[in-house]
C-alpha cells in the first residue's frame, strides 16, 4: 500500500485494487484476503471457506467505530449511525430504528437534526456503499479517492491489512480432485460456493487424474459460466439471469498429486 502511494506521487498513477494471495510454506497454505475476492477449498466434495469478503456490511462496526472516534472524517455530511432507510426532514422528532458501532441488533431512537445526514453505510448486499462511494473496505491504493463533489477522503476508512487463514495440508490425504479455488468478485457475484464446487467436480471427472490441463480447463469453465452468453438483452446465464458484468479471474490449484489418487 505504501509502494502504491509512492508511485502515485512519483508517476501520477491513481487507483487501487483488492488482493487475494495463497502462499504454500512448509506443508501449509496461508490464504490472505483484503477485499471482496474469495477462496474456498473443495475436499472430497466438502466446501471449506478460506476467506471472507470485506464490505461496508461485513465491516460496519469497524467503520462506525472509526467515525465515532474521528467525526471530522465525515465532513459534516455523514452520520456514523445506520438506519433501515434514509431519514426525511418531516420525520424529525419521530422514533426510528437505528444501530451504532456496539450493536448487532436494532433499537429505537428519537430522530434529531444530526440524523438527517447521509448514513456512513447505505444499501444492502452488493449495493451497499460506504459514503455513497465504494463497495469494498479493504484493499490497496485508492489514496486519492474522494466522495463525489466533495473534499472528503475515503482512504482513512480503507484498511490494507488482510485477514489470513491457514490450512494444514499434512492433516489430510488429498486426491487430485481436491483443489483450492481463488476467484475475484466477478465469479462470486453470480455463482455461489455450492455451484462452483459442482462445476469443479463435474469438470474434473471428465479428465484423467494425471492430466495437467484439467485444472486450467476447470478455471476456464468457471469464468465462462459466470460471464454467460451475449444475447440481445446483455450477457445471460443458462437460467437467463444476468451474467457477471465485473472482471472474472479464477485460479484452481490442486492440493494432491496423481500419486495420492485412490
Amino acid at each position: 500500500d505504501d509502494e502504491i502511494e509512492r508511485e502515485r506521487a512519483s508517476q501520477h498513477l491513481p487507483g487501487g485494487c483488492c488482493a487475494l494471495a495463497a502462499i504454500y510454506l512448509m506443508g501449509k497454505f496461508y490464504v490472505a484476503n483484503a477485499g471482496d475476492s474469495r477462496a474456498i477449498i473443495i475436499r472430497n466434495g466438502e466446501i471449506i471457506p478460506m476467506s471472507r469478503e470485506f464490505t461496508p456490511e461485513t465491516e460496519r462496526q469497524r467503520l462506525q467505530f472509526l467515525a465515532l472516534l474521528r467525526p471530522e472524517l465525515l465532513g459534516k455530511e455523514f452520520t456514523h449511525l445506520e438506519f433501515p432507510r434514509r431519514i426525511q426532514p418531516k420525520e424529525l422528532g419521530k422514533k426510528m430504528l437505528y444501530r451504532d458501532q456496539n450493536m448487532n441488533g436494532w433499537a429505537y431512537k428519537k430522530i434529531e437534526e444530526d440524523d438527517l445526514k447521509f448514513p456512513l453505510i447505505f444499501g444492502e448486499g452488493k449495493k451497499a456503499r460506504m459514503m455513497a462511494t465504494i463497495g469494498v473496505t479493504r484493499g490497496l491504493g485508492d489514496h486519492d479517492l474522494k466522495v463525489f463533489s466533495s473534499n472528503i477522503h475515503i482512504k482513512p476508512f480503507l484498511s490494507c491489512f488482510p485477514e489470513v487463514r491457514v490450512y494444514d495440508l499434512t492433516q489430510y490425504e488429498h486426491c487430485p480432485d481436491d483443489v483450492l479455488v481463488l476467484g475475484t468478485d466477478g465469479l462470486w457475484d453470480v455463482t455461489n460456493d455450492k455451484e462452483v464446487a459442482g462445476v469443479v467436480m463435474e469438470m474434473l471427472t471428465s479428465y484423467e487424474p494425471n492430466d495437467p490441463c484439467r485444472y486450467t480447463m476447470v478455471a476456464q469453465e468457471l469464468v465462462m459460466r459466470s460471464r454467460g452468453v451475449l444475447k440481445e438483452r446483455g450477457w445471460r446465464l443458462a437460467n437467463d439471469k444476468l451474467g457477471s458484468g465485473d472482471d472474472i479471474s479464477v485460479f484452481v490449484i490442486p492440493l494432491g498429486g496423481p500419486g495420492n489418487y485412490t
